[in-house]
């Protein structure tokens, strides 16, 4: 995980035992506190990464954040990191709560959403797959009948399923910019054709398991945003960041599938429905910030995070 500057305001937590590196829209970074370690982490080289409540919309982080979505992105990601096991290592060392403050594991103000993981070598490429057509990827589709250097057939139109899944990469923009769609060719240039190749069989993969598993659930995946690391001792490939939440994934319901209009998803679409709707009375294209979120909006948008652990994990958030 890089250390870009965010331009975001957020607060961090006094942690024992970790100091507060980076934080981005969502999550913050700590590293080890190693005058509290004598002088080495017993778990290696290692970082700490806490997922918040924030949450952001059109490039602001917006006020109140969202109650439990921190801990469903983070158990989220770890239950998906256990069915992904056999075809990709990933970061987390562990999870395990602090039995003493400053001894290097979880500690209790965090518990359940955060995770310590090995510090990684970030590839700096978003892997992007999609099995549907919709946002950028259909943008650029009606634009150049491709995504990505990728041509599609004739016809397709908002949330029609592809004939295959695509590798979409994009290139990682600091925070508050947006990331750009290139072509596999421009990612060869950046990493190397070997690490490319390596990067978009992995990505694929995980989409074709992550896909059936969450099909079996009547839930589709329409595209989703992976990132992966090599291990700086191993040299392996090793998935890291978060995998398959509301926040770098689409999710919809398969019952309510409709190609030609944009599909109900299981994200934060209640407060980007309500920021551009004159309830809110922000205007998108004016310099001020979004006004507060009201409690209707907060409420609803919490329901869809926890909806989608549910119906993906079979179980309630605990």
């Amino acid at each position: 995980m890089s250390e870009r500057s965010t331009g975001f305001e957020t607060s961090s937590l006094d942690l024992p035992g970790w100091r507060h590196v980076y934080s981005g829209k969502v999550r913050d970074l700590y590293e080890p506190d190693l005058s509290h370690l004598g002088g080495a982490h017993p778990l290696g080289d290692v970082v700490l990464v806490v997922a918040s409540d924030r949450v952001s919309a059109y490039d602001h982080v917006l006020d109140p954040g969202i109650p439990d979505k921190g801990t469903v992105l983070t158990q989220l990601s770890l239950w998906w990191f256990e069915q992904l096991g056999d075809l990709v290592d990933n970061h987390v060392v562990s999870t395990e709560p602090s039995a003493m403050p400053g001894d290097g594991l979880v500690p209790d103000a965090v518990v359940g959403r955060a995770m310590v993981c090995r510090r990684l070598e970030m590839f700096p490429v978003e892997c992007v797959v999609r099995g549907y057509l919709t946002g950028s990827g259909l943008a650029e589709y009606r634009e150049s009948g491709s995504v990505c250097g990728v041509p599609l057939p004739d016809g397709l139109v908002d949330g029609s399923r592809l004939p295959e899944p695509i590798f979409t990469p994009a290139t990682k923009a600091e925070v508050g910019e947006h990331d750009e769609n290139v072509s596999f060719e421009v990612v060869v240039g950046q990493i190397g054709l070997d690490a490319a190749t390596r990067l978009r069989e992995l990505t694929l993969a995980v989409y074709a398991r992550a896909e059936a598993v969450a099909r079996e659930r009547g839930v589709i995946l329409a595209d989703t945003k992976l990132e992966f690391g090599t291990d700086p001792v191993t040299g392996a490939i090793v998935l890291g960041d978060e995998v398959l939440t509301p926040d770098s994934s689409r999710f919809w319901a398969v019952e309510g599938w409709e190609p030609g209009r944009a599909q109900p998803s299981f994200d934060k679409q209640p407060i980007r429905d309500w920021l551009v709707s004159p309830a809110s009375g922000w205007d998108r294209a004016g310099e001020s910030a979004p006004p507060a979120l009201t409690d209707e909006v907060v409420a609803a948008t919490r329901l869809r995070y926890l909806e989608a652990y549910r119906l993906l994990t079979g179980t309630d958030l605990a």
